[in-house]
């Protein structure tokens, strides 16, 4: 029985669905920018967005990654503002990012089995740790919305380590910070390269959830690493066979 979870979120415990092409997205973003004496037309804001995003990534020093670098992209809406001639602190790009991120939202929801699993996990000792490609401003609330938030240990981000998953250094950041075994932790996620292939990589072993929205698995991948497809309850009588 392992010690520790690790868990990926998006697509593994929660089930989300975002549209940021939409041109309400912009069209109302915009009106938000304008409003806060930053005048811009949906079109203007949105190429600004990708430009600045590509921009913020280019400057990640290399020493912070292998292979996947993660901007912060509450640098991205504070330079929108900076570009217009306004000031913004960091909270008011972090308040303009939640505004963003919640008229780009179809949906997020809890798959079903998650409270169950984190129950059983704790009832058995064990301690749980979220290791999620995302970015904090967005992420966090979101976290605290879905009332899992204090189901963890640590909450670690990429945006606030620089790199992401599959990059072995963004799971070693978790390790080295809470001095876990590798030999005692299990990595959990919907996602066959970032999660399974990219936590074997760091010496974990792996639980494969195949969901709704998971990437399609390239078929030479499957040889290599152990697969489970199937719902959280069934990651239950994987990890917990004795279970009720």
């Amino acid at each position: 029985m392992y010690k520790n979870y690790i868990f990926d979120l998006y697509g593994t415990l929660a089930d989300i669905s975002t549209n940021e092409w939409k041109h309400s997205l912009w069209k109302n973003m915009a009106m938000i920018y304008s409003m806060n004496g930053a005048a811009y037309t949906p079109a203007e804001l949105k190429n600004g967005y990708y430009r600045l995003l590509k921009k913020q990534i280019e400057r990640i020093p290399p020493e912070k990654y292998t292979t996947h670098p993660e901007p912060q992209i509450s640098y991205v809406f504070e330079e929108l503002y900076t570009e217009k001639g306004v000031a913004c602190d960091s909270a008011m790009a972090a308040a303009t990012g939640r505004t963003f991120r919640a008229l780009s939202l179809n949906y997020i929801r809890l798959y079903p089995g998650v409270h169950e699993l984190f129950d059983a996990i704790h009832a058995h000792g064990g301690k749980a740790y979220l290791l999620s490609n995302a970015q904090r401003i967005f992420t966090e609330p979101e976290i605290r919305m879905l009332g899992i938030y204090d189901c963890f240990e640590d909450i670690m981000i990429s945006s606030d380590v620089g790199c992401a998953k599959p990059d072995i250094r963004f799971y070693q950041c978790l390790l080295r910070k809470h001095r876990l075994k590798p030999e005692e932790s299990i990595m959990i996620g919907n996602d066959y390269i970032t999660d399974i292939r990219g936590s074997h990589e760091a010496g974990l072993d792996s639980l494969y959830l195949h969901t709704n929205i998971s990437p399609d698995i390239q078929g030479e991948l499957l040889a290599r690493y152990p697969i489970m497809s199937g719902s959280l309850f069934e990651a239950i009588e994987a990890l917990f066979p004795e279970t009720p």
